[in-house]
């Protein structure tokens, strides 16, 4: 797999071949010179800035003036979700803020895992020393079988080793990386040599509560919060100390961002799941919990909202359909939109796409009006925003994709004349 800055030259360098071939036609040596010249040129810059490039000591700041890129679990379109290798490959790719689920192992420690379970995303079947630890437990009203994070203790887990959830994704990291805390984590993105947000969610709260007692009758909140708070995580949305360790708080739970707001005035998300599923706390339907009136109770506590992308547009046999106006109410409520999730792959994107993913990202940042986006496929998404972005076309920079481009057009002008 070659790096991402490389991956991007390659696709620049594919289309300067293209070009040069079509002037090959002639007996000059012009398009040979030119094609030799742009090579040197991509492999020399990167598409984008490379973070190990940055001093530690003058780290640049998070962007603001477009959509977050928002790293889902990582970038776990490549390396298996959640892992160490996962987020600092999604740093590597120009994330803004790299996003996590936190639950607690049995000793009361939060780590960084989505499922309740471990069965789909680790190894877990293959210790035989675990096999009396299955168990059923009611998960959010439905009877869930399996190995819970909250049996073992965090020793226990550190035993264990990640695996990708997708089969047709990339398998050779399989086994290679373990679970990490949520401590951990943080320091992945304290010590990124420029500054990259955090996006952890209080995940399953009432299940996590139910299961593990910490000392003092402290709650599953509680604890999460106080680590924000032991590596310093505060201020509300663009203060200066939030600019300093961007955070967003994200949950599917209204009661526990209720909860938080006594606790930090760090910003939060609330998130929102299909129509079908009512809230996992309040037993609010989708319709009620994106009503104006609702909205206008919870930016109270959030300063935005984390919906399910069908549900901002439906999808019929595959196919868009009309846009709702949940982004603009939202907008006319003062809450951001940052919707879930972004992939690249055939299958998760929608017909009117034609498999190209930048088009997706276009029709959702340009047409829809998001203002930050969970991606399996941090790169991706940075490339396109980097293409398109006017201040990336204006920064100075001779070597930028888009005068490359543009020099480019205007050679091939000038021989063809």
């Amino acid at each position: 797999m070659g790096t991402p800055e490389t991956d991007s030259s390659l696709m620049l360098v594919s289309f300067v071949y293209f070009v040069t071939n079509e002037m090959a036609g002639s007996d000059s040596g012009f398009a040979p010179i030119l094609f030799l010249s742009l090579v040197v040129a991509c492999a020399a810059r990167p598409l984008y800035p490379l973070p190990s490039k940055v001093s530690h000591g003058n780290r640049l700041p998070l962007q603001t003036s477009r959509p977050y890129n928002i790293a889902h679990r990582g970038s776990n379109g490549e390396i298996p979700e959640e892992t160490s290798a996962a987020y600092m490959r999604a740093i590597e790719e120009g994330a803004d803020f790299i996003e996590t689920d936190i639950l607690s192992s049995k000793d009361g420690v939060l780590i960084c895992f989505h499922d309740v379970t471990l069965d789909d995303t680790t190894d877990i079947a293959d210790h035989k020393e675990f096999a009396n630890r299955k168990r059923t437990y009611d998960v959010q009203g439905v009877n869930t079988t399996g190995f819970f994070t909250v049996d073992f203790t965090l020793k226990e887990l550190k035993l264990l080793r990640v695996k990708q959830r997708y089969s047709f994704r990339d398998q050779q990291y399989n086994g290679k990386f373990p679970i990490i805390t949520f401590e951990e984590f943080i320091s992945i993105a304290l010590d990124a040599p420029r500054i990259v947000g955090i996006y952890p969610e209080i995940k399953n709260p009432i299940f996590i509560n139910q299961h593990v007692k910490w000392p003092g009758g402290k709650l599953f909140e509680d604890k999460f919060v106080g680590i924000l708070k032991k590596y310093g995580y505060k201020g509300s949305y663009l203060s200066e100390p939030w600019l300093k360790q961007p955070l967003f708080i994200q949950s599917f739970a209204p009661t526990s961002l209720v909860y938080i707001s006594n606790l930090t005035d760090s910003p939060k998300i609330f998130l929102i799941d299909d129509i079908t599923m009512p809230t996992q706390d309040t037993n609010q339907s989708y319709w009620e919990i994106t009503s104006d009136a609702y909205l206008d109770y919870i930016k109270d506590y959030v300063v935005g909202i984390g919906p399910w992308k069908d549900t901002i547009v439906p999808v019929l046999e595959n196919y868009l359909q009309t846009p709702t106006d949940l982004v603009a109410r939202a907008h006319s409520h003062d809450l951001q939109v940052h919707p879930y999730t972004y992939r690249n792959e055939n299958k998760f994107l929608h017909f009117d796409f034609h498999q190209d993913p930048y088009m997706e990202y276009d029709y959702w940042i340009n047409k829809i009006g998001v203002d930050g986006l969970f991606t399996d496929f941090t790169g991706s998404l940075h490339n396109f925003q980097e293409w398109t972005s006017p201040l990336s076309k204006d920064d100075g920079d001779d070597n930028s994709p888009s005068k490359l481009l543009h020099k480019i057009a205007l050679l091939v002008s000038s021989y063809k004349n």
